[in-house]
């Protein structure tokens, strides 16, 4: 019995960019209604291979073949791509709020390919617009159709762009890093919406990722790419159950651990922060006359009571909207609250020279270290920025001293980095600027460190070292960790007690180990689905 005709074959595909090879000879099949999953770490080479099937890599030099139904795209001509781009093969980009137009409204960006690939009039491919808005799960889609992206939440977005794709009724769909920005439970949602679509299309799906756990819920198949090479691919039991090569094993093994934590402090030790009743409040537009005589607000968090201990973390978790943002900014005294918030005697009052002292003391690592490091500042003056402001007097022999003292602490120190203070933050990876992140927050010596999100935007092997690294540092300075994340694989990793928010209210709360393995509230219940524990 003959086998069938894959819908895509590579065949010894080789890219390359002025001369230099970033992909080696990869071989890869793609069956009629199949879901594959390319997975590996940022570089090795997973996005530029499906940006090349559709010959989107207008500088790169491509030699193989890449076959669909058995024929080569590489000698297609422009206008034989262009029908095949959307018509056939779709893509889903990454960021949805750079993929997508932000001066056309959403139905428009949707009814434009409707009208180009399907050659439907303005009123049928607006009608069908809406239709394929509620197919992909956006309440209200009529509403919705003559919205703007940046009038859209993160997962209304990818909707959208889901909607775009599916317009054209593809045969195969590329989906590069389609969950990266949404929360984890979205996540879930988008894929099993990717996967119920796929079965009533029949359509196939290339789905280009570095998360497991989703690998796990979705992929039939798994190739897995390390440095421009395909150093294994199979079924989904073989490739997570069995991995043959030490790369695939490597990345199994770097799902966060508890290892390494700092033992929980004594009860009785005094608090370094202490919140009751805190609740953030931000002024709301209303219409009509109303507004002239009343005050209107919206309640980002209602009322929370918690605490923390010197040398512990706190794990806050919720989907967005829940409250972490706003309950991170009250902590860190960006935005005005109500209610109670001490550190060890002292609370916000809205000065900067009253603040400076307890401003130090309070230090914050964010999501993104490309867009929190200025582009403009060597990582010397990043670094030593906090320094200037809190010990003008100190020589620049001092500061230097300390500022290369803090970046040894966070691992940025000996071969390779000996001109270290005098680079940008685009010449390091993200795994390094992040380091080079925190190594600016730890050089005042803070007692509380708020991390919002720190790792979701890193690899799992630079996750698990940024973690590791978290975890020495806490031990060694016993420092406390604010920590604000949707992962519960970080939260099992990282947190001594752990909060939950839905809609700005805390719905449960109490030790890392009793909420995360014996969740009370069903809300705690359906985020935890999204990661699912193993041993």
């Amino acid at each position: 019995m003959s086998t069938p005709q894959a819908l895509l074959e590579l065949k010894d595909l080789r890219i390359a960019f002025g001369g230099q090879n970033v992909v080696h000879g990869v071989n890869l099949s793609i069956q009629a209604g199949e879901r594959v999953a390319l997975v590996g770490e940022s570089g090795s080479g997973k996005s530029v291979t499906a940006l090349s099937v559709l010959r989107l890599l207008e500088s790169a030099q491509l030699s193989g073949q890449v076959l669909w139904h058995g024929q080569d795209l590489l000698k297609q001509t422009p206008a034989e791509m262009q029908r095949i781009r959307g018509d056939e093969i779709a893509m889903i980009f990454q960021e949805p709020m750079t993929a997508l137009n932000p001066l056309m409204t959403v139905g428009a960006q949707i009814s434009e390919v409707l009208q180009i690939k399907k050659l439907l009039s303005r009123r049928d491919a607006d009608a069908r617009s809406v239709h394929l808005l509620s197919e992909t799960g956006i309440d209200d889609p009529e509403r919705r159709f003559g919205a703007y992206p940046h009038q859209l939440s993160g997962g209304q977005r990818q909707r959208a762009m889901m909607a775009m794709a599916l317009a054209s009724e593809p045969r195969l769909l590329l989906a590069d890093e389609p969950t990266t920005a949404l929360d984890a439970s979205l996540r879930l949602q988008m894929l099993e919406l990717l996967a119920d679509l796929q079965q009533k299309t029949g359509m196939a799906i290339l789905l280009i990722t570095h998360d497991l756990t989703l690998v796990r819920h979705f992929a039939h198949r798994v190739a897995v790419m390390e440095k421009g090479l395909l150093v294994e691919q199979g079924t989904l039991h073989e490739v997570f159950e069995q991995p043959q090569h030490p790369y695939t094993q490597r990345l199994l093994s770097s799902r966060p651990s508890r290892g390494g934590l700092a033992d929980m402090p004594s009860l009785e030790t005094p608090l370094i922060l202490q919140a009751q009743q805190l609740q953030v409040r931000y002024p709301k537009a209303v219409p009509g006359f109303k507004a002239w005589f009343q005050k209107h607000h919206f309640t980002a968090l209602h009322g929370a009571d918690f605490s923390l201990l010197p040398g512990s973390t706190l794990g806050v978790m919720g989907e967005s909207g829940s409250g972490k943002s706003s309950l991170a900014q009250a902590v860190l005294g960006l935005i005005p609250f109500s209610g109670e918030l001490s550190f060890a005697g002292q609370t916000w009052q809205d000065s900067p020279a009253r603040d400076k002292a307890l401003r130090r003391r309070v230090q914050v690592v964010f999501q993104d270290p490309y867009g929190s490091l200025s582009p403009r500042m060597t990582v010397g003056e990043i670094v030593a920025e906090g320094l200037r402001l809190h010990h003008p007097h100190w020589t620049s022999e001092q500061t230097e001293q300390r500022v290369r003292a803090a970046l040894a602490e966070v691992g940025l120190e000996g071969e390779g980095f000996a001109d270290v203070l005098n680079r940008y933050p685009h010449a390091f990876s993200g795994g390094q600027r992040q380091r080079i992140a925190l190594a600016r927050a730890l050089v005042v010596e803070p007692a509380l460190l708020v991390l919002d999100e720190p790792t979701s935007a890193l690899d799992v092997t630079v996750q698990k070292q940024i973690l590791e690294l978290l975890k020495t540092l806490q031990k060694k300075r016993g420092m406390a960790y604010l920590l604000i994340t949707h992962d519960v694989d970080v939260l099992r990793a990282m947190a001594h007690q752990v909060m939950v928010l839905k809609s700005g209210q805390v719905v449960e709360q109490g030790l890392a180990e009793q909420v995360l393995s014996d969740p009370h509230h069903p809300y705690t219940r359906s985020l935890l689905q999204a990661f699912p524990q193993t041993a």
